[in-house]
């Protein structure tokens, strides 16, 4: 790399590339921002949300139309303890702090969260026999509180499995969480302290300034930062190519999952966990805190990284091992079926890497845990920028209170308070049934200080559309209340 240069966290294979760097000269004035944050998901804006407890002038590119709309909206919504991350790593220990970090701020601002606890299900002898290494890497990991249930012990916590499961380990800090409404929290907080939010707007090129700093080239146009930081998940590679750097590549890799109706969420207590292999935390079912039970993911490499189709195979994939690890389940109704795409990379830990004398940062191969990692995440990179020279003093006011929708469905939901709808008839006008979204809760989300700009922007924001009927019912009236509130045309606002 360029003489002078250092990177800090950064393995052998990030390097510099000469050839591919644009020296370019500033004529005008300074940057217009300090910080400029590429991708926001859930790593990119909880990096946000931190950054803005600073007097730093911050802005957040999104390519899609809104936050949290790639990776981030499809995961396996679980907040992970860690026990089987790889001791010694990154990823060990930012899981381990992310999972208490999480907690607490699901708990602070109004994330739906349930404390279901885990269940690690051996199916024969072979993976009981893995136990005690498994309880040994949890311990390296920093999680000490599994213990072991045997048989008869789990057919009472878990009458429903399937009967071929010999035992468990039980890990009481593996829970159920929304996926969808941390970034938003975590840009609402930006946002509201300053930082700017740019939607569909896709970084195109990169610049290195000689001067320093870089000039980063959208397709709304162009703007100037001292410090770039990569958040961009699937794309975090090409963003890491643009900026003139190697030794990261992404693969997708493809995990399809089962939503089943409300009616089955009775036979699930726990999140029921595989033994882990080497390349996948594997099948599991669990129940999710929308009143539903998923049974997923699959892990297959795939080529391109828009691939989020199901497929037959997939589907029947999951079939077989659910009706071996709970057959009853198998019986019930499905409400839909997602596809989540990884952002896995050629090495086996998080890549987190910072180029202090260009002012560079890359979050990269997040994978899984980034949810349950991400504002550990945020703190590491602050910690990094910090020794790498960028200047932080904090705001004096500090970040703003804001009190997020729960949209769990063991939290009151307006529909079913009286005080509230007599205060405010809008949230006794229910428009989609399945869900029990009311018109109440589709104008507080068109207010909000990142409101929805598509129905899939609206369904992670009050579950419209969720349910067992898909929209067939409320597809039609939807459109047009969001329209109402937003001030925009139905047409305007697309799947």
């Amino acid at each position: 790399m360029p003489s002078g240069g250092s990177l800090s966290s950064a393995p052998a294979s990030f390097r510099l590339r000469r050839a591919s760097v644009s020296l370019r000269t500033t004529t005008d004035r300074g940057p217009d921002y300090d910080v400029a944050i590429i991708g926001a998901g859930d790593v990119g804006c909880a990096i946000a949300r931190e950054f803005a407890r600073f007097e730093l002038r911050l802005v957040l590119i999104e390519a899609e139309r809104d936050i949290g709309a790639g990776t981030s909206k499809a995961n396996t919504a679980i907040l992970h303890t860690g026990f089987d991350s790889k001791p010694g790593t990154l990823e060990a220990r930012l899981v381990s702090r992310g999972h208490g970090l999480l907690l607490g701020y699901a708990d602070q601002v109004g994330i739906a969260l349930e404390r279901s606890g885990g269940l690690l299900v051996a199916w024969d002898e072979a993976e009981l026999e893995r136990f005690p290494a498994i309880v040994e890497n949890a311990r390296r990991c920093g999680y000490d509180r599994m213990r072991e249930v045997g048989r008869e012990e789990l057919r009472q916590r878990e009458p429903h499995l399937g009967p071929d499961a010999l035992g468990a380990l039980e890990i009481p800090d593996e829970h159920i969480v929304c996926p969808f409404t941390p970034p938003l929290a975590f840009a609402t907080q930006a946002v509201l302290a300053g930082a700017e939010l740019r939607r569909s707007e896709q970084v195109v090129a990169i610049d290195r300034l000689e001067e320093g700093g870089w000039r980063v080239q959208t397709s709304h146009g162009r703007l100037g930062a001292r410090w770039v930081i990569n958040a961009a998940g699937l794309f975090s590679d090409q963003v890491h190519r643009m900026a003139g750097y190697d030794g990261i590549t992404v693969k997708p890799r493809r995990g399809e999952l089962i939503v089943f109706d409300k009616l089955s969420r009775p036979l699930v207590n726990h999140v029921l966990l595989p033994v882990p292999s080497a390349t996948t935390k594997g099948v599991l079912i669990a129940p999710t805190v929308f009143g539903n039970v998923i049974l997923g993911p699959t892990a297959v490499d795939v080529e391109h990284k828009d691939d989020t189709g199901s497929t037959a195979e997939g589907i029947a994939y999951l079939q077989r091992l659910g009706r071996r690890i709970m057959p009853a389940l198998l019986e019930h109704e499905v409400t839909a079926t997602y596809v989540g795409l990884r952002a896995t990379v050629e090495h086996d830990d998080y890549q987190i890497v910072v180029d202090n004398r260009h002012g560079y940062a890359c979050a990269a191969g997040i994978r899984s845990t980034g949810l349950t990692a991400s504002m550990a995440i945020a703190e590491h990179v602050r910690d990094e920028l910090t020794a790498a020279g960028l200047q932080l003093r904090e705001r004096a006011a500090g970040l703003p209170d804001i009190c997020m929708p729960n949209i769990g469905e063991a939290a009151p939901r307006p529909h079913a308070q009286p005080e509230r709808i007599a205060q405010d008839p809008e949230y006794g006008r229910i428009v989609c049934f399945c869900e029990r979204v009311t018109r109440g809760e589709i104008r507080d989300a068109a207010a909000s200080p990142i409101p929805p700009v598509d129905l899939d922007g609206l369904r992670r924001r009050t579950r419209a559309l969720m349910g067992r009927c898909q929209g067939f019912y409320c597809g039609a009236h939807l459109p047009a209340a969001l329209a109402e509130y937003a001030g925009r045309g139905p047409a305007e606002l697309r799947e």
